[in-house]
């Protein structure tokens, strides 16, 4: 698969896919005689991991950490785990941090929509 029909796959711009080439997050994507990139099935699956971790907040780092790590083999299974483990706790600390957020937007604007109905009220009054 051309890196063009990878980009309109996953609505991710070429040029990050490129980026993600350069930082080493898909380092083998081959290439045709021609040096047009020619994304496998397996290099597509990395992209689609990739794009789901991103948008969770993963830094490039991380996932180019976990990646070398795959690629060292099955002694790397605890550490890839731990890597996994450590995310998932980072992502329910920010969820839960949004849903106090959410809660207290939910007061306020309650409070807010409270005091509009009892104003309301006071204008139908001196009507």
């Amino acid at each position: 698969m051309k890196i063009s029909e990878v980009s309109e796959k996953y609505n991710i711009p070429v040029d990050t896919l490129r980026y993600y080439e350069k930082a080493g997050l898909l380092p083998n994507v081959q290439k045709n005689e021609s040096g047009i990139r020619d994304y496998s099935e397996s290099d597509c699956n990395w992209v689609e991991f990739i794009k789901c971790m991103r948008s969770a907040g993963l830094p490039v780092k991380v996932l180019k950490r976990y990646i070398d790590l795959f690629h060292m083999g099955d002694s790397t299974l605890n550490e890839r785990k731990q890597i996994l483990i450590d995310e998932r706790k980072k992502l329910i600390e920010k969820r839960d941090a949004i849903q106090s957020t959410i809660e207290r937007l939910d007061y306020k604007i309650n409070s807010y929509e409270h005091t509009i109905a009892i104003c309301e009220k006071e204008l139908l009054k001196r009507k």
